[in-house]
């Protein structure tokens, strides 16, 4: 079986918002259980009041919301995580 893929805010943080530490989840577009497409938007982040849609980093499952919505998070975070389809 294959491990699931970490939706992690490290990889989506704005390169001008280096010198900033922390997040807010702003909006979740899927829910556990949801099958999702590589590159479809998960949830949207805001970092020092920019938005930013995070994607699916893989085709599969999202097996576990990490951050709920409407919570703060540190820079590197996983957010979620998804289990690859066979």
């Amino acid at each position: 079986m294959t491990d699931a893929v970490d939706v992690d805010s490290a990889s989506v943080w704005p390169d001008d918002a280096d010198d900033v530490a922390e997040g807010y989840l702003a909006n979740w577009f899927v829910r556990e259980g949801s099958a999702v497409d590589a590159g479809e938007t998960l949830c949207e982040i805001q970092v020092e009041k920019v938005s930013i849609d995070v994607a699916a980093p893989t085709t599969g499952t999202v097996t576990e919301i990490v951050v709920a919505e409407g919570d703060d998070f540190d820079r590197g975070d996983v957010l979620a995580r998804v289990h690859p389809s066979a």
